[in-house]
């Protein structure tokens, strides 16, 4: 029996949902959730809300509160090997790494890269980390379009980027100014190929994107043969953050929920989600709950698939 939740367009997807998996909404009262990252320390999931200017945080047994305030509207979240929490501010125009303390106490600060050639970042978006320690992040310009979502001010940038950061040497490089408006990102599971969505539709309507296009990567450290990898259907919104499980499945944020890509680009389902999907992470023990941000809300649902967000 197929679960009333998801439509399939290819039997490959039958069983991503049990006939009983429920949507379940877990917090809501935010203006624009983003970001979900899963905390395996305690079972906890951090979200910004950008335009209250805040990070939200969910525990199981204490639901949802306020985890910090005033934290100059950042975006995307990612984890590194040693388990400090990376951010995209728009605010900062920077990547931010914050280390803390048992319960996520006593969280401390450090800019880790905010200009290229003294030049200010525009605003970065979403940001992954290679098993190599390198940062990837995309750098659009949302965060300095409007006081909304961070601070108007001028662009010093000559367009918009994909950037990759050593850490070790200090050193940061384009990886691909092909993008109108890079947004989410994701490596694939053996990290050959790089996963980057397009949202210039956003502020340039028609003459804008809406696709997600993938690029090999090449000794780890530049990208080559650019495609586009799938394209979210028209008046079904666009792909702003999305993840991979470890099959290579991408599972993209859109407006009418979640939708589901086989590695070839082949649409396989949609999981309805009943407000605009931002972004979403995989967590739980065995990384099979999926943790959904839509608009004012936080969702959860059991899926059959395993997700790769590291560590």
């Amino acid at each position: 029996m197929t679960n009333p939740l998801m439509e399939i367009y290819d039997e490959r997807a039958r069983d991503l949902l049990g006939s009983d998996a429920k949507l379940e909404k877990l917090a809501t009262g935010c203006i624009w959730s983003e970001g979900a990252i899963w905390m395996h320390e305690d079972g906890s999931v951090l979200w910004s809300d950008i335009p209250n200017n805040r990070m939200m945080r969910w525990q199981p047994e204490e639901g949802a509160s306020v985890w910090r305030d005033q934290v100059e509207y950042t975006n995307g979240h990612y984890r590194e090997a040693d388990g400090s929490l990376l951010h995209c501010s728009h605010g900062q125009r920077a990547v931010i790494r914050t280390r803390f303390g048992p319960g996520l106490s006593q969280p401390v600060d450090e800019i880790v890269v905010d200009n290229y050639h003294g030049r200010r970042l525009n605003s970065p978006n979403d940001v992954v980390v290679k098993s190599d320690g390198t940062i990837w992040f995309s750098d659009p310009p949302y965060g300095i379009l409007s006081d909304r979502e961070g601070h108007q001010a001028a662009q010093e940038m000559r367009g918009c980027h994909v950037f990759r950061f050593d850490p070790r040497k200090k050193t940061l490089d384009v990886m691909t100014d092909l993008l109108i408006c890079p947004n989410g990102l994701a490596f694939s599971p053996d990290e050959s190929l790089l996963y980057v969505s397009d949202t210039s539709m956003v502020p340039y309507g028609d003459k804008g994107f809406h696709n997600i296009r993938v690029f090999e990567v090449i000794d780890g450290r530049s990208l080559s043969n650019p495609r586009i990898f799938a394209t979210i259907a028209e008046g079904e919104g666009l792909s702003d953050g999305f993840r991979l499980d470890n099959r290579g499945w991408v599972f993209s944020s859109s407006a009418i929920g979640i939708q589901v890509f086989h590695p070839d680009g082949t649409r396989l389902a949609l999981i309805h989600v009943p407000e605009t999907v931002a972004n979403l992470t995989f967590g739980g023990e065995n990384r099979n709950e999926m943790f959904i941000v839509a608009s004012t809300s936080l969702y959860r649902i059991s899926v059959n698939v395993q997700g790769i967000q590291r560590p």
